[in-house]
């Protein structure tokens, strides 16, 4: 169910990354430019949905951490992917802008799911957590899959 959630808002931030896109790109803005304003405009509304609605039942840690982890994770493999991608599509293959944001963005989702899911909203305050076993605790990354198996169970 989350995974569709996700999709869902996925498919409402593509509107806003292709409209912020099409806008930029139609005044002249370089298209790689106006490509990281547009990832930028949809990582922010994505965060915001993401929170309130599919990972509203973990609520744990607080908005300005889970923001740095989203903007950490997420924002950073959608500015390099739709970076990569846009420059290879559009400047090498001279693909439409809009068009090669679309396979961007795609590509760019599984990352930024698996990311959401298991370190931005975890169900485990991930900044108190140190990542790594210490000694006589377990290390975020036990504990996260620890509640990996508790939550698909």
């Amino acid at each position: 169910m989350r995974v569709m959630k996700f999709s869902a808002v996925g498919a409402m931030g593509i509107l806003v990354q292709v409209a912020v896109l099409a806008a930029l790109t139609h005044v002249h803005l370089h298209y790689l430019v106006a490509t990281v304003c547009a990832v930028e405009a949809a990582v922010l509304h994505n965060f915001c949905w993401h929170r309130r609605f599919i990972w509203k039942d973990r609520g744990v840690g607080r908005i300005s951490s889970q923001l740095a982890r989203f903007h950490v994770s997420n924002a950073a493999i959608s500015l390099v992917g739709n970076l990569a991608f846009m420059r290879v599509l559009v400047g090498a293959f001279r693909m439409q802008p809009i068009t090669a944001n679309l396979v961007a963005i795609a590509v760019c989702a599984v990352g930024n799911y698996f990311t959401s899911d298991y370190w931005v909203f975890a169900a485990v305050d991930c900044a108190a957590t140190p990542l790594f076993s210490s000694p006589g605790g377990a290390g975020r990354a036990s504990v996260l899959a620890s509640a990996a198996q508790r939550e698909h169970r």
